[in-house]
């Protein structure tokens, strides 16, 4: 018997954050506007990304509004 074991995950990281006038609506933090960069990995090797920007709470990390 063959037994497959996949590995796969994300990983979301931010690349460049600037504050914005604002709070978030779930904790009352302050927001910033983040350029996003999200990796696709297979067994810890990426084979996918994608950048996005999106407003984010600098308290609790709560991704408020995404533009992708």
């Amino acid at each position: 018997m063959v037994c497959f074991c996949f590995l796969v995950d994300q990983k979301r990281v931010v690349r460049r954050s600037k504050p914005l006038a604002g709070t978030c609506s779930r904790c009352g933090g302050g927001a910033s506007v983040a350029d996003m960069r999200t990796a696709t990995r297979f067994c810890y090797v990426p084979l996918y990304w994608k950048s996005w920007k999106a407003v984010v709470c600098t308290f609790c990390g709560a991704i408020l509004k995404s533009y992708r």
